[in-house]
């Protein structure tokens, strides 16, 4: 259950801005599974999984689970390598021109 939702429209599309703004979908190597991916940096890399990707991605199918029963994701390597490979590309671009 979420502590805070989210209803002023700035509110809202501060939101959308960060989580969502400018990612570009990048496939795995391996599995094929299609992520967001946004880097900021050449050190800040954020990654949205959908559900399908998750789904794909053997990694993830091996998660373990917490006390409470929250899944653990560690994140899969095969996925940033190919993430690397696409920054390296230039496929995804790197640095936050609109502060996001």
């Amino acid at each position: 259950m979420a502590s805070f939702v989210p209803t002023s429209a700035d509110t809202l599309e501060d939101q959308r801005l960060y989580t969502r703004a400018r990612l570009t979908e990048v496939a795995c190597l391996d599995c094929l599974a299609t992520v967001g991916v946004k880097k900021n940096s050449e050190h800040h890399t954020s990654i949205q999984w959908s559900e399908d990707a998750l789904r794909a991605c053997p990694e993830f199918s091996r998660m373990s689970q917490r006390p409470e029963g929250r899944p653990v994701r560690e994140g899969c390597p095969r996925m940033q390598a190919s993430i690397d490979a696409a920054a390296r590309e230039g496929q995804v671009p790197i640095g936050a021109e609109d502060g996001y």
